[in-house]
């Protein structure tokens, strides 16, 4: 769902109406005679893209080994179209392979490894999409007098084209995982296991940002080089005792064991200006210079280096008992110690279930409705130790300077504050369900209600200027907590007609109530700034995390005279009109109120699939609703002077045009947070469709291969959603701004041609 933007005729009768509004004159105006470009700048960036996947595997045994061993190779292009010059769009490239081995020693030892590894190369384009969604259609991309990419005069603005063309980043990664265990069985009922796994990961990335050369030749922006590269090792050691055991209809299961996890992380980042780039060999070197931190005997670079070290050592138990079957209890406890926790560094998590299977019990021998019919309920505790910062010691150090009088120093400064305070991420849940299967079987339900308290969740928060601190805002601290609460339901049926027809239905439902229980230092945090420094999130107890925090849009002003009476200072007619909440006849900060929340809920999926004879046919929905989307892209109009087609449309241009949308105006008092950006976030969309196709066995064995199945499949081929961006899927991993849309780039409708093959 491409936005559908403004031509360049109606992007000059916006800006000049613009002029009008916030000036009240026309000087400045502009016309087709001056621009007479006419550029769609999202064709100019995005593209059909091809993804190429595939895979070999072979399982076997020989002897007392037994093996699995897997290769693959996935080439996608990306919908970003390949750059002219030094880039080549967004594709994605990766080599991956795996092996398993087992090896019987005797009858009661084995061993075996887990191997695999990857190797994964992105191309990054440079997020265009904004500067696409901000450019103007009145610009051209290329000059045609010299050939030399298009500058927007009087714009803080990128051309979108130069910017894929030109900007080069590529980030390559490494993965290596190995697991080396072994598993001893002694005295008939014990299994003792051991097991070592590492997993080493080292990505690197450098981008690349060219001197521009834009028409005019003036207005030159200067390269710049930043590199970074990353090492993560973890290797855990776990070691467990088993004891099976039963006494008549009385079985048992209880296992304890020790694990010991150690992980190492190391980070440094550089960046220097005065670099290029040589195409003949795609190789990255200094211009004038061959010091690459000083250039020109100028100082021209950033170094910044990060090292961290955690440990885990967990101690834990487990005892699984069943009477019959039908009774059925799990207790499990274990005790963790995180070396990235200072204050009561080791804590115990308890965790116990049952479960009853009503349909075992003698009375329900002679009822011929029920299959099974199970009650569960289950109480646990969890612990996040591993929040991927290192709070207790100094953090990451970057290169920086003071001055002096008139004399500058090299320095030193931390990003962010040491907090020493740190404690334990804890969620708490609870649960009861209900199973049952009925109809022979082919009818399955499972319904359950949840409660999760998480608590102390670690999250950075504003503590004000400090010096010597190039960050205030990075003070990690146990920030917040909340809970969730709500139903979930399953149903699924499956029948089979005759020995060559079948199909199959199913659904699921799930709703969710999150409720923040406690904010760090009093009764509300405010983050995720919008644009000019406004907030546009707070954490407040009673409210969903994430919840938007602004005015609300009670209409918009249509005479001046309405807007003077109103107590909304410097408003005139058109601008947004905003809810006096307190009742006081003043529009100000006290009249902010809660807009939403991006969490929604509730979310569904249903689906249906048939088998005739060879062929196969299935279709997959899913959705969400209740929630709601902070339109960042909806700001930029204000700022920027970008203006899609429902603006043009929908805009206020005198009394009585719109009582929805404002008058085109860069005034900021428009920009504050308000319920115009807020929208509605519900939506259903076809997760996949395939069509499949096998071989008849016959034709398969006279080929002498096991079995061959063509497919075609549509992914995310149809959403139906009233959401104004390209998706209202918001893949924002920030789970406080996880509503926010600042341009996310959005998912891809996959088609895809396919073929198994199995000799």
């Amino acid at each position: 769902n491409v936005p559908k933007m403004v031509n360049s005729d109606q992007y000059i009768e916006l800006y000049n109406e613009k002029l009008m509004n916030d000036n009240g004159s026309s000087a400045g105006s502009i016309s087709r005679a001056d621009f007479p470009a006419d550029t769609d700048w999202y064709k100019e960036i995005l593209r059909t893209s091809m993804i190429n996947s595939n895979d070999f595997s072979a399982t076997g045994s020989w002897k007392k080994l037994n093996y699995y061993a897997s290769i693959g190779y996935l080439q996608d292009e990306g919908n970003l179209a390949a750059g002219q010059g030094i880039n080549s769009g967004s594709g994605f490239n990766r080599f991956n392979t795996k092996v398993n081995l087992s090896y019987k020693i005797t009858d009661n030892i084995t061993i075996g490894d887990n191997f695999s590894f990857s190797k994964m190369r992105t191309d990054i384009a440079q997020n265009p999409l904004l500067t696409a969604f901000i450019a103007p259609p009145i610009f051209s991309t290329m000059n045609a007098a010299t050939g030399d990419y298009q500058y927007f005069s009087g714009y803080s603005i990128v051309n979108p084209r130069a910017q894929l063309d030109l900007y080069r980043s590529q980030k390559r990664e490494e993965r290596l995982l190995n697991n080396i265990w072994g598993e001893w069985k002694f005295l008939k009922d014990f299994t003792f296991r051991i097991s070592y796994s590492s997993d080493n990961y080292s990505p690197s990335q450098y981008e690349y940002t060219p001197t521009l050369t834009y028409v005019p030749v003036a207005n030159q922006v200067p390269s710049t080089l930043v590199t970074r590269n990353y090492r993560n090792r973890n290797y855990v050691w776990d070691n467990t005792i088993n004891w099976k055991k039963s006494f008549g209809n009385h079985n048992f299961d209880i296992l304890g064991g020790f694990s010991r996890t150690r992980t190492s992380v190391s980070q440094d980042y550089w960046s220097s200006r005065g670099v290029r780039y040589d195409g003949t060999n795609g190789s990255l070197s200094i211009s004038n210079g061959t010091d690459i931190f000083h250039v020109d005997g100028v100082d021209r670079s950033d170094l910044s280096v990060e090292q961290d070290q955690q440990r885990i050592e967990s101690f834990f138990g487990r005892i699984n008992y069943d009477y019959k079957g039908k009774y059925l209890v799990n207790a499990s406890i274990r005790r963790d110690a995180s070396s990235q926790i200072s204050v009561d560094r080791a804590k115990v998590f308890p965790a116990v279930s049952a479960g009853w299977v009503i349909s075992k019990e003698d009375f329900m021998s002679n009822q011929n409705i029920f299959n099974l019919l199970k009650l569960r309920a289950s109480y646990g505790e969890l612990g996040n130790p591993t929040v991927t910062r290192k709070f207790n010691s100094n953090t990451t150090i970057i290169g920086s300077g003071a001055y002096f009088g008139n004399v500058g120093y090299p320095a030193q400064t931390i990003t962010e504050f040491i907090n020493p305070n740190i404690g334990w991420e804890t969620t708490t849940g609870k649960d009861v369900g209900l199973e049952m299967a009925l109809l022979n079987n082919k009818l399955k339900i499972d319904a359950a209600y949840y409660d999760k308290d998480s608590k102390n969740v670690v999250y950075a928060v504003n503590q004000g200027t400090v010096s010597g601190a190039s960050n205030w805002n990075n003070f990690y601290t146990n920030a917040y907590s909340f809970n969730n609460r709500g139903f979930e339901i399953s149903v699924n049926y499956n029948t089979k007609i005759n020995e060559n027809i079948s199909f199959g239905v199913y659904g699921n439902f799930t709703t969710l109530k999150n409720k923040i229980t406690s904010v760090y230092g009093g009764s509300y945090l405010e983050t995720g700034a919008s644009l000019f420094g406004n907030s546009i999130v707070r954490l407040q107890e009673g409210q969903a995390v994430g919840s938007y925090y602004g005015y609300q849009v009670a209409g918009v002003f249509q005479t001046d005279a309405e807007a003077a009476a109103s107590g909304q200072t410097g408003a005139k007619a058109g601008w947004f009109k905003f809810a006096d909440q307190d009742g006081n006849g003043i529009i100000d900060s006290r009249d902010k109120t809660f807009l939403g929340s991006p969490i929604p809920k509730g979310t569904y999926g249903f689906g249906v699939n048939f088998n005739v004879y060879s062929f196969d046919i299935g279709i997959d929905f899913q959705g969400v609703f209740g929630n709601k989307i902070y339109n960042y892209n909806r700001e930029q109009r204000y700022g920027n002077e970008t203006w899609d087609l429902d603006m043009y449309n929908n805009r206020w241009h005198g009394a009585g045009t719109s009582n929805t949308n404002s008058m085109i105006t860069s005034n900021q008092s428009i920009i504050l947070p308000n319920s115009f950006y807020v929208e509605d976030g519900s939506y259903i969309r076809i997760r996949n469709i395939q069509v499949g196709y096998n071989l008849p066995k016959t034709f398969a064995k006279a080929l002498s291969i096991t079995k061959l199945r063509l497919y075609v499949s549509a992914q995310n081929p149809w959403t139906s959603f009233k959401y104004h961006g390209f998706s209202p899927e918001i893949t924002n991993t920030d789970r406080v701004q996880m509503g926010i849309d600042n341009n996310i780039y959005p998912i891809s409708a996959i088609y895809t041609f396919g073929m198994n093959l199995t000799f």
